[in-house]
């Protein structure tokens, strides 16, 4: 089943605050137009808070950005890149990312890709466009929920 970009968007956002919620943890969901932090994630006490930024796709590992993701980071946000796949009897996939190994590598990347020749080989044109592939990231630089759950408590 093929959801609307709105749909899908707010799906990713409920099925992050379910995991966070089933491990034990506080997560709320902010208003729809709060830029830059879609979950505020926090333990039962109140001590401990993180932020979390959704971005939702169906059937495919690809997720587009905006430039703006290589400079807004913290070291308490994470990306939570969400796969949710046509088969409504599939889970959806996780992709966990700190934001700012997000940023790095979206700034080193977009820079790769415009310093090689486009179709032609003529010279790329900058764009506020970017994206992100998971294959282009080292096993450790991607995270686990368990993982998270760490960053959390420490």
């Amino acid at each position: 089943m093929k959801l609307n970009k709105q749909l899908s968007g707010i799906a990713g956002e409920y099925y992050v605050a379910a995991e966070l919620s089933r491990r034990g943890y506080l997560a709320a969901i902010t208003l729809r137009n709060s830029d830059g932090v879609d979950i505020l994630v926090s333990n039962l006490d109140g001590d401990k808070l993180i932020s979390i930024q959704v971005k939702s796709t169906q059937n495919k590992r690809k997720w587009i950005l905006s430039k703006k993701t290589e400079t807004e980071y913290s070291e308490k946000k994470y990306f939570v890149f969400v796969n949710i796949p046509a088969d409504i009897n599939m889970p959806p996939e996780y992709i966990i990312v700190h934001s700012k190994v997000l940023a790095n590598h979206i700034y080193i990347g977009h820079r790769t890709w415009l310093s090689e020749p486009g179709r032609n080989g003529k010279k790329r044109n900058d764009s506020n466009v970017r994206q992100f592939d998971p294959r282009y990231f080292k096993p450790e630089e991607l995270l686990t929920w368990d993982d998270l759950i760490k960053v959390i408590e420490n």
